[in-house]
Order: C-alpha cells, then structure tokens, then sequence
C-alpha cells in the first residue's frame, strides 16, 4: 500500500512540474452521467464530472469510465483530439481520480454510449488506492468504518441510500397528507426519559449543569400535545449508551409520531397504512426479500395476543397462572437470562423475546403486553394486568411499538415511583420527571 502512495506522489509531482494543478477548483459540469444516456444525442456537446474508476490504454487512445452519483459514462480519449501534451498527461492518471471531461456524445461499434473528449480537466489526484476492482470492498469493519470507500465501490449500497431518502421523503408526504404536524424537540435534556436505557453525558458549560443526550423524544413530544397540537411527528437521532451490535446502533434514526383522540387500535390501522403506501410510493413493493426470507406486506396484518404466541410456544395454556419460581424452573431448559428476581412479565418477555420474535417473520401486531413491561401505556379495561399496546414485528424484528396512552396521573405517578424503587435496587439511579407529571391530559398514541 505504501508503494502504491509513493508511486501517486511521484505522479503528483510530475503534474505539479508540468504546470498542472492536482487539485483544481470550479468546473461547470452540466450534464449528469444519467443526462448523457437519457439525452443521447450524436455529436451533443456535453459537459461532465466525476471519479474514475477504470483506464484502459490502447496505444494513441485511451477509455476511462467515469462515475459521477447518477452513473457512469464512458470517456473516449485520443491524442488528435486532445493534443500530444494534454494526452501525455492521461499516464499520470490513477483510478479514484477526480477529473472534468468536456466533449461530444457518440456511441462506439461496441454500442456504448460515450464521450469523444476534447478537453480534460484534472479536479482531484487521489493519493490513496481504490479496493481492487473486482472483488470490491468486502471486509465488513473495513465498510462500516470508512462509509465512504463502500459507497465508491459498491452501488447496491449506493442504491440503498438513495432508497432511504426516498422513502423518509413518502414518509414525511404520507403524513403531511393525514394532517400531521412535523417537530423537533431538545436532544439535550436535564432528565433523560421516554425509553429504559443508559444514556450519553456531557456538560453544559454555560449553565454549569451536567446534560445527558435523548435516549427518545417522547416526553417533549407528549408536552406538543399538552399544548394544543393534536397530531405531531419527529423523525429524530437518539442516543443510548449500550452494546453495538446489527440491530443495536448507540446512535439512530427513529420515527414517533403523536395522535390525540386516539388509541392502540388507530395507531395500528395508521401504521400498516404508512408502511405498505411508503414500500409502494418508493418503489420497493409489498414483497421483500431479505437473505432466506420473503415477507409479504400486503394487508391486513396478522394480530396475535402476546399471552397466546407465549402459552404456545411453552406448551402450558395455564403459563401465566404459575409464581415467578414455578416460571423460572419451566424455562430452565431454554438456556435464557432468567433469574428468581426477574418479574412474571420479565420472565415472559425474555422469552418472547429470544425464542419467539425471531420466528415471526410475517407482519404481526403482538398484542396486550404485560403492564410492567410499559409503564407509560393505559391498562385494559378487562384486565389490569395487561397493557393496550402492540409491538409490530416484521422478518424477526421489531419495527414497530404502540400503545394507548395512560392519562391518569395518578396511576402515572404509582408506576413511575415503581420504575424508579426497581433502578434504584438495581444501582441504576433514577428520577421522575416532574413537570411531564403535572402536564398529563388528554388521550394520546405512540409508535
């Protein structure tokens, strides 16, 4: 690797000797690599810009395939077009170069559309080499640490991100449509809330006060409503001082949206909505392969009671009649992290979690979730013991969780102070948040 650096510093200073500058300024490109096969013409004169990422000589002629963020085009250089000078230059060219190419369209006897370059312009001299051509990058930490190198190699990543920014994009216009009002709300709170998780530190100098970056947005968001808006959504970053892991990300992207007037059930008919238009609208369809499976968004969903898919999977219709004790002995063959301080709910839910979950691959709306496991959630009216909530998993994962919000502020009240008495038994520290208490009103729903 290093040869490969000194050879480009060499190639450097002999552009630099030669009056030429490795890295240039403006160029007024404007035409696409996209515009010049969508707009062929023969013989128009275009303009274009970008990286490339293949050269190959043939004596007094050279091609090159320049990529640009639409695509890639071919360049078709020859020393009569260009002049014996400029085209001595092309030998100081290296894959990963950034360059301007002004020219005229045609298509070679190969039937490829290109550019016959009348003038080349360097714009940047990489110094570092491309991933080897063929076999692209592969190293995963090698990808995931420098983004960048797996966007220059690899379009299905490239493909990825335009997909995501099309669909963030129907998402926000699905919304708009229903009436929904965009927001965003402090990543810096005084008390982190909203979610079970470890949060980031830091300091806030200028009032001498130690902050803590949002593990969620929820209470802020709860406040809108409080204050009179009635739909509200925030596609906001969320930060949670935990393990790294596929699908645990310490910093990500979430979206949580606020309907007044409403409950789990509405959430549920909102979001089915949302996500099968949205995989439509960005043209990702309602069947989706992901490595062995196909799952099939096409509605409805399937609904599920979360005390069933558990009495099923253990094979006990009587599961939940059992004492903590009794649940924790008929787990043991399961291998879990199940212990005798855990709660009946945190018992279940571990093993809905590590044995159940990953096995529903289809659309399912998982509902009626033990209370404790939600402390923000409104009981059933037919059993206390039971939250009306849903979690909407999809290929293993959940994509989705909703409830109806608890707007008894006494009932709050009673939970929180359990949910602070268990962190702080635990060593985990805890602190209700006062003035959220105070402002409860209203019905609400979250996913």
């Amino acid at each position: 690797m290093n040869e490969l650096k000194e050879q480009r510093l060499k190639k450097l200073n002999e552009l630099s000797d030669l009056g030429i500058r490795p890295f240039g300024g403006r160029f007024d490109r404007r035409d696409t690599a996209a515009d010049c096969h969508d707009g062929y013409l023969e013989g128009k004169e275009v303009t274009a810009a970008g990286r490339l990422t293949a050269i190959r000589g043939h004596g007094k002629t050279s091609f090159c395939d320049l990529r640009d963020s639409s695509g890639k085009i071919q360049l078709y250089i020859r020393k009569d077009s260009i002049g014996e000078e400029a085209f001595a230059v092309i030998k100081l060219l290296d894959l990963g170069d950034i360059v301007g190419a002004e020219g005229t369209l045609f298509t070679t006897h190969k039937g490829e559309i290109s550019i016959l370059v009348s003038k080349l312009t360097l714009l940047s001299k990489a110094l570092q080499p491309l991933p080897e051509k063929w076999h692209g990058l592969k190293d995963r930490e090698i990808r995931y640490r420098k983004r960048y190198l797996d966007l220059i190699v690899n379009e299905d990543v490239r493909n990825l991100f335009r997909k995501r920014s099309r669909i963030i994009r129907e998402i926000r216009r699905f919304l708009e449509e229903r009436g929904f009002l965009e927001v965003e709300t402090p990543m810096m709170q005084v008390i982190p809330g909203g979610a079970a998780a470890r949060p980031f530190e830091t300091f806030y100098t200028a009032l001498n006060s130690k902050m803590y970056f949002r593990i969620a947005p929820e209470l802020y968001l709860k406040r809108l409503l409080v204050g009179g808006f009635e739909k509200v959504y925030e596609l906001n970053r969320n930060f949670r001082n935990e393990g790294l892991s596929r699908k645990h990300n310490p910093e990500f992207t979430m979206l949580e949206i606020y309907e007044a007037y409403g409950d789990c059930r509405t959430m549920m008919e909102l979001v089915e909505a949302l996500v099968t238009e949205v995989a439509e609208a960005s043209d990702c369809g309602l069947r989706i392969e992901h490595g062995e499976n196909v799952v099939d968004l096409k509605r409805p969903w399937r609904r599920v009671k979360y005390r069933d898919l558990i009495c099923e999977y253990m094979k006990d219709p009587d599961w939940f009649s059992q004492t903590p004790a009794e649940m924790v002995a008929s787990a043991a063959d399961l291998e879990l992290d199940i212990s005798d301080q855990m709660l009946p709910g945190e018992i279940t839910h571990e093993i809905y979690e590590k044995c159940i979950e990953p096995g529903l691959i289809q659309p399912t709306f998982v509902l009626d979730l033990p209370a404790e496991l939600v402390p923000l959630a409104k009981s059933r009216e037919d059993d206390s013991s039971l939250v009306d909530v849903f979690e909407l998993v999809v290929n293993g994962s959940e994509l989705a969780p909703g409830y109806s919000e608890l707007n008894d502020p006494i009932e709050q009240r009673q939970r929180f102070q359990a949910q602070e008495d268990r962190s702080d038994q635990a060593g985990e520290g805890g602190k209700i948040d006062e003035e959220f208490q105070i402002g409860r009103a209203s019905c609400r729903v979250r996913v």
